[in-house]
């Protein structure tokens, strides 16, 4: 497998977003550099029932927040032809996605599927309750994100929009500028700006938003209550909520790409390896003998 270097990641991220490892509330999603997609953890609803995806070049996990005592979630792949394939829990149509073209990403919420098609535009599918399907008059855009009840778009000109639920300011993104990243939690939203730095907004009752000291930044992925950061050397940061020990990430070298469930943490390594923290009690952190894992932008 060919080096890939950390500092590299973010402009791979910002030209084509592709995400080869995904943490979703109870199980983790990997892409094969073979184009497979395998998956370990909680499949109560299909979930993980991805063996037979092929041709896939990025991959995306539902969350839900831990209060809420449900695996109901599901699993998204972005497929070479840009098409997309679902897998899981789809009481809210969220898996309706088999007539979806076009596409250069995908991202999946608890109860909400969005994706960004080539031309910046952005679809989406599922629960619309608090607005977070309402993305029909987007443009430019070059990367999406979905919460649990929000949506995050990050525009072609590096400022960030956001539609859905409000209630603790997790929508309050238009001053943001220069970001080439964006990612969304359970009741958060992050951002990685140009210089490496990061910008947090929404609830901050675990500390998930104490990010503004943190430089150097390659990546971000925001978790229910928890916030990571990939820097630039390959290792990485953590804030928030750490009850399962799913901030334990200070000792991780090597990282290239990270992924944040709902209580568990993981991270890719330049050898194609993975590396997990957090909630085990589904089997989630079990990837300990994943191999052949795909690197961002290969």
């Amino acid at each position: 497998m060919d080096d890939f270097s950390p500092a590299a990641a973010i402009l791979q991220m910002k030209r084509r977003p592709n995400a080869t490892i995904a943490a979703g509330r109870r199980h983790t999603v990997g892409l094969k550099a073979d184009g497979t997609v395998t998956a370990v953890g909680d499949n109560k609803c299909g979930q993980c029932e991805v063996s037979g995806w092929r041709d896939m070049v990025a991959v995306a996990a539902g969350n839900v927040h831990m209060a809420t005592n449900t695996g109901n979630v599901h699993t998204l792949g972005l497929k070479a032809d840009r098409t997309a394939a679902a897998a899981g829990w789809n009481t809210y149509g969220q898996c309706e996605v088999n007539d979806w073209r076009d596409l250069a990403a995908v991202a999946a919420g608890w109860r909400h599927t969005v994706g960004l098609q080539s031309d910046g535009t952005v679809i989406a599918v599922g629960r619309n309750h608090d607005g977070e399907c309402s993305v029909t008059r987007w443009r430019d855009l070059v990367a999406v994100a979905a919460g649990d009840w929000h949506t995050i778009g990050l525009k072609s000109d590096g400022t960030v929009t956001a539609t859905g639920n409000n209630r603790y300011r997790q929508c309050e993104v238009s001053g943001w500028r220069n970001m080439v990243a964006v990612d969304a939690g359970y009741l958060h939203t992050v951002g990685l700006q140009a210089d490496g730095m990061v910008a947090a907004a929404g609830s901050n009752k675990h500390g998930q938003g104490e990010v503004s000291s943190w430089s150097e930044m390659v990546a971000i992925a925001a978790g229910s209550s928890h916030t990571i950061g990939l820097r630039s050397d390959g290792t990485v940061m953590a804030a928030g909520w750490n009850a399962h020990a799913q901030c334990e990430v200070n000792s991780w070298s090597g990282i290239v790409a990270i992924a944040a469930g709902c209580v568990h943490t993981v991270g890719l390594r330049s050898d194609g390896t993975v590396v997990a923290v957090g909630d085990n009690d589904y089997g989630q952190c079990e990837v300990s003998g994943w191999r052949g894992i795909q690197l961002p932008g290969n």
